[in-house]
């Protein structure tokens, strides 16, 4: 019986969505006119903000519903949100949103901690997971996002505290480095060590590197990533893979490239490249880049390549959000890794009027953007559908407003806290690099370069969390 209401409930929705399609045009927006821009985001903003009730008598401040089964979304994906609103701010000047943003970070900071680690949400809480809140504090103190009260956490405090309860964990003997996907040990997917938990780390590192200018956070920038590349989850031509299991010293990797792990690298190298001047954080800005067009970007409009199928879809609900982190890296490249901005700017244009296309009049937004119509893809979402159109609209104003992210010596007014997250010990000068240390990295490059199977295997499995 149930079976079958929820068959029945499936086609009476598939029939009024259908009905609801043929019965509206499609968004339209002058692509070369701000004010059209402005306004086509505003409308896809209104629907993505219907998504969120934590604003409502009996809810909760600052998650979108769930988790599963109580709803479609995880923790994270309202940080990532929220982070999606701070940039439509910052790219269009529309503060509508300010007020349910500020309340909802502050909130879910989770005091007297403010390190992002809620006790609800224990049981799905990963460094991943925490990282998109740190990050989305981070833009708040790069734009300059109106400041908390005083006797408040502060947004640049609240990123430092992110990393400074991510620092310590940090451990050598699995895989000789890195992060564990998951937070606690009884979470499912603790063995395994994987690119976005590692990822949104040395994002947040170099970040916290180019606003501070504290060398302790440019040092973790660096060990991360080499250790990144070193276990072979970035590979010579800058693919960026999933992770592997300490089981294996991370020596099999899952193989699969989600563009979340490219977004969040692409977004901290070219970070640490205007921080550095490096022609090395250079190299690798355009090597990450070139391989992300060419990968993602399939004639020129995005493509989740690992779950979005040419004959099907299999992404799940935070898969169908990672579109949006993707133009929203891409775009503050433009600001901070100037030398990239032709080729960037090019395929911002072409997906993003894909991603228009998907769209109803009414800002309703679809997944597949190389369709050229909405697709109904209404299973999975609808946020994250809307997040990503929203920040590719927005996106599109990055040379309107072409203010690149503040540092404490260009207007940044965000106070910060090197102490913050309850850990007085974290800043502390890193050991060493030794040989023995680059050696092994290159063992397990070696050894990670040799096996793909466990990947395989790990594909076919339900990847839950993104």
């Amino acid at each position: 019986m149930a079976g079958l209401r929820a068959f029945a409930v499936t086609a009476l929705l598939l029939v009024a969505n259908g009905a609801r399609a043929q019965g509206q045009s499609g968004l339209r927006v002058d692509l070369n006119s701000p004010d059209s821009i402005r306004t086509a985001a505003k409308t896809v903003a209104r629907n993505l903000r219907a998504q969120y009730h934590g604003d409502e008598y009996g809810q909760t401040v600052g998650i979108l519903p769930g988790p599963p089964p109580i709803g479609p979304y995880y923790w994270w994906q309202a940080g990532a949100m929220f982070g999606t609103l701070i940039d439509y701010w910052h790219y269009t000047g529309d503060d509508e949103y300010n007020g349910i943003t500020a309340d909802a970070m502050l909130y879910q900071a989770s005091p007297p901690q403010n390190s992002f680690m809620p006790p609800n949400w224990t049981a799905s809480l990963g460094n991943d997971d925490q990282g998109f809140w740190g990050m989305a504090a981070m833009l708040a103190a790069e734009t300059n996002f109106p400041n908390p009260p005083k006797g408040r956490p502060q947004w640049l405090a609240l990123a430092q505290a992110v990393f400074n309860t991510q620092a310590p964990r940090w451990e050598v003997q699995d895989c000789n480095g890195g992060l564990r996907w998951q937070i606690p040990p009884s979470n499912g997917g603790y063995n395994y060590k994987n690119t976005i938990a590692n990822g949104v780390f040395f994002n947040l590192a170099a970040r916290l590197a180019r606003y501070t200018e504290n060398t302790t956070y440019t040092d973790w920038a660096e060990r991360s990533w080499d250790w990144m590349v070193g276990v072979g989850y970035i590979d010579k031509d800058y693919n960026a893979y999933d992770g592997a299991h300490v089981e294996t010293n991370c020596t099999k990797l899952t193989p699969v490239q989600f563009s979340a792990n490219a977004a969040v690298l692409l977004h901290g190298a070219a970070i640490m490249y205007n921080y550095t001047n490096s022609d090395v954080w250079r190299g690798r800005v355009t090597g990450l880049l070139n391989r992300t067009i060419d990968f993602f970007f399939p004639d020129g409009i995005m493509v989740e390549r690992a779950c979005e199928l040419e004959d099907k879809v299999q992404c799940n609900v935070d898969q169908h959000s990672f579109k949006g982190y993707m133009h929203r890296a891409m775009a503050t490249a433009v600001m901070v890794a100037p030398f990239a901005r032709a080729d960037i700017m090019r395929v911002l244009r072409s997906s993003t009027e894909g991603a228009v296309k998907s769209c109803l009049s009414d800002g309703t937004c679809g997944f597949r953007w190389d369709r050229g119509s909405y697709d109904g893809d209404v299973d999975h979402g609808p946020a994250g559908q809307a997040m990503s159109v929203l920040a590719a609209l927005s996106t599109m104003l990055v040379e309107v407003r072409n203010t690149p992210p503040l540092t404490n010596k260009t207007g940044g007014t965000s106070e910060g806290d090197p102490n913050a997250g309850g850990n007085s010990n974290v800043l502390l000068p890193l050991p060493p690099v030794t040989p023995a240390w680059r050696g092994g990295a290159a063992v397990l490059t070696t050894a990670v370069l040799a096996s793909t199977i466990g990947g395989l295997l790990w594909m076919s499995s339900d990847w839950a969390e993104g």
